[in-house]
């Protein structure tokens, strides 16, 4: 049991003391617990992960919820590579990193542009980045530094930050980038072209005023689109005509969802998701749900705040499909 759960049970065995004294009590309590607690991962079925989480920290977790690596400073998007180095995007350079936290490539922002998002390394051996600005543009780079391709994107505002989040290469050679304002998830051609957009102000989903802002877009292997919904809170896989297949939303999962930023779709068909805006330390920072919508694993921290996700291992199991994410 979490810590926290303690202290809401004891609440129902306190005989009344004036209800102001047992509020003021219990957050005082929560509070001390909160700044002694330690990383925590909870699961009645005893599922254990190993994962990065990018945000307010840049951390490995193994499957005890230790820190096995770690550099200072926050960060936007983050993997953890097949040759076991790690590469993070902090919103203004993207690096990757040894174990022993050499940098053995980095691409700093444009001056042009803004802010840095999304770091993604390609099986060419290429790395991937987004860039928001005055020139929105998705760029794919080499190790030795040299731009292979430049993107042109289509965001639906001048505003940088809120131009787009999680982008990501397809098998087939396009590309997706979700854009917030927009409320739309774009498919792109090489040449720039939008070849297809999934539309998330979709009334059955509450239109606009829902604020479903796309954060996340994870293309599936059957052709499927896995969007989290900032504002939104909701996390909703599109089928090919861009209809709902699959949504969960706070009405699901116990007010779980706050601000869901990164996610992964597991080989199991789970689906792990951050809540980036999660304040409460007696909450979850991130957990799995599966199909059928039921909580099966959660992390608590008493600080970190998880902007991005990346599971490696689950009950001593590499998991190596780096697309789902």
């Amino acid at each position: 049991m979490h810590p926290m759960s303690t202290y809401l049970k004891q609440l129902g065995t306190v005989r009344p003391l004036g209800l102001a004294v047992m509020v003021i009590c219990l957050v005082n309590s929560l509070t001390q617990a909160a700044q002694g607690a330690t990383p925590e991962q909870v699961s009645d079925t005893g599922i254990r992960h190993g994962f990065l989480v990018c945000g307010s920290i840049t951390a490995l977790f193994n499957e005890e919820s230790k820190v096995v690596w770690q550099v200072k400073g926050g960060s936007r998007d983050g993997y953890v590579l097949g040759n076991g180095n790690l590469l993070i995007s902090d919103g203004r350079t993207a690096r990757e990193y040894t174990r022993d936290k050499q940098v053995t490539w980095s691409y700093t922002l444009a001056s042009i542009n803004q802010e840095l998002g999304t770091a993604l390394r390609l099986p060419s051996g290429d790395t991937m980045v987004v860039e928001r600005g005055k020139k929105p543009r998705l760029l794919e780079i080499s190790p030795e530094g040299k731009i292979h391709a430049e993107i042109p994107l289509q965001p639906d505002t001048d505003n940088a930050h809120m131009q787009t989040r999680m982008a990501r290469k397809l098998a087939n050679g396009n590309y997706i980038a979700p854009h917030l304002l927009g409320f739309a998830v774009k498919e792109y051609a090489p040449d720039g072209r939008v070849l297809r957009t999934i539309r998330t102000d979709l009334p059955e989903l509450g239109g606009r005023d829902a604020e479903n802002w796309p954060f996340t877009a994870i293309r599936l292997a059957n052709g499927h689109t896995l969007v989290n919904l900032t504002h939104g809170n909701k996390t909703v896989e599109f089928d090919l005509d861009g209809k709902v297949a699959w949504r969960v939303d706070n009405h699901h999962v116990d007010g779980r969802f706050s601000d869901p930023c990164g996610g992964q779709r597991l080989p199991n068909g789970n689906t792990v998701i951050t809540s980036y805006a999660q304040r409460d330390a007696s909450r979850p920072r991130l957990f799995e749900i599966t199909p059928d919508k039921q909580v099966v694993w959660e992390f608590f921290h008493p600080s970190a705040h998880a902007h991005g996700i990346h599971v490696v291992s689950s009950n001593g199991k590499p998991l190596t499909d780096t697309g789902m994410k």
